[in-house]
């Protein structure tokens, strides 16, 4: 058979059509799984040690053991909430700690007045503190840092002297609505989870399918951008922090439900947990980008951890937060890698 110089290079052309529609095909196959990793990395992370620590341990996958961590996770997570809306605007919120532990003292306080106040007297302060905290960092332009490191201590030092320095301790009728709000179950699950749940599902519409939403992300992308394209980016940033401190102020209340009381000591260094969790989850410390439900894998990790700590029994409690702390800078090491490779390309 005579192959002509025709049919050659008819032959060369059909050959080389799939390797120039792979070219353009390649960069986005890539950019597609770097951005599955990106916001799914963590989820495979918590199922690969929640696997190996069943097999490892009997307790581990035990009903009991899972409803514990459910709900000790639920109040983090409602405080993660808030901050992802904060830290994808570019900003951050070092009070949502002492916030927790004041909504929990206020919660407990109010109860002797009935459920309504003990619920919406922590909202109302907290709130108020949260506004402050936005207007600050938004019309007098100062860091959000700053800003809310005095509001950390200010709020603890608010929540110190409504407790006579820690000597008081307000406590929560046992048949009172509130406790049962914290301490009871539905479906086999405690009412805080749900709650948690609820809030979640909420915080994600409201950053995927709102205006809202859109001007979070726009405002953590580029502020001066979307100042031009008319966003509101000082209402914005008011309303994050208002956010935030809501949300800790709530998951403060629902504690003390839970525990029963206003524990002062409580909330020390949850500021810390909540970035981290926001963080491994996969939202971006510069703003601009971020995902809710990220944020409640990285909670859930965080505690899987916990748990796994002490299922070891050998080990001490301060190695959880050695773990979480490693674990939290190979994670920001490697979404920096992965942020610059999806700008790359």
């Amino acid at each position: 058979m005579t192959v002509t110089k025709t049919d050659a290079r008819t032959a060369a052309a059909r050959g080389a059509e799939p390797a120039a529609a792979a070219g353009p095909t390649g960069p986005a196959r890539s950019e597609r799984l770097t951005a599955l990793v990106q916001q799914h990395g963590a989820l495979a992370v918590l199922v690969l040690v929640s696997l190996v620590a069943s097999f490892s341990f009997d307790s581990f996958a035990t009903g009991d053991n899972i409803g514990n961590m459910a709900t000790s996770s639920a109040f983090l997570a409602i405080v993660a909430l808030g901050m992802t809306f904060v830290i994808i605007t570019g900003g951050i919120d070092l009070s949502v700690g002492s916030l927790f532990a004041l909504g929990g003292v206020l919660a407990a306080w109010g109860s002797r007045h009935g459920t309504l106040v003990a619920l919406l007297l922590p909202l109302l302060v907290c709130g108020a503190i949260g506004v402050v905290n936005g207007l600050l960092v938004a019309r007098s332009r100062l860091a959000p840092f700053i800003v809310t490191l005095a509001a950390m201590l200010g709020a603890r030092g608010l929540m110190l002297a409504l407790t006579d320095e820690g000597a008081d301790t307000y406590l929560i009728g046992k048949g009172s609505f509130l406790a049962e709000l914290g301490q009871g179950t539905t479906f086999g699950l405690g009412n805080p989870v749900w709650i948690t749940l609820a809030l979640f599902v909420a915080g994600a519409v409201v950053l995927r399918r709102t205006r809202f939403g859109q001007h979070v992300y726009a405002v953590g992308g580029n502020e001066d951008a979307a100042a031009l394209m008319g966003a509101p980016v000082a209402r914005t940033k008011i309303l994050v922090y208002t956010l935030s401190g809501l949300l800790a102020g709530l998951a403060g209340a629902l504690n003390a439900a839970w525990l029963a009381s206003g524990v002062t000591i409580l909330g020390n260094g949850m500021e810390l947990e909540a970035i981290s969790a926001v963080v491994i989850g996969g939202t971006l410390l510069t703003g601009g980008l971020g995902y809710v439900s990220g944020s409640l894998v990285g909670v859930l990790l965080l505690k899987v951890i916990q748990n796994v700590i002490n299922q070891i029994g050998s080990l001490d409690s301060s190695y959880q937060q050695v773990v979480s702390g490693a674990f939290l800078a190979v994670v920001v090491v490697a979404q920096t890698w992965l942020g610059r490779r999806r700008q790359l390309m």
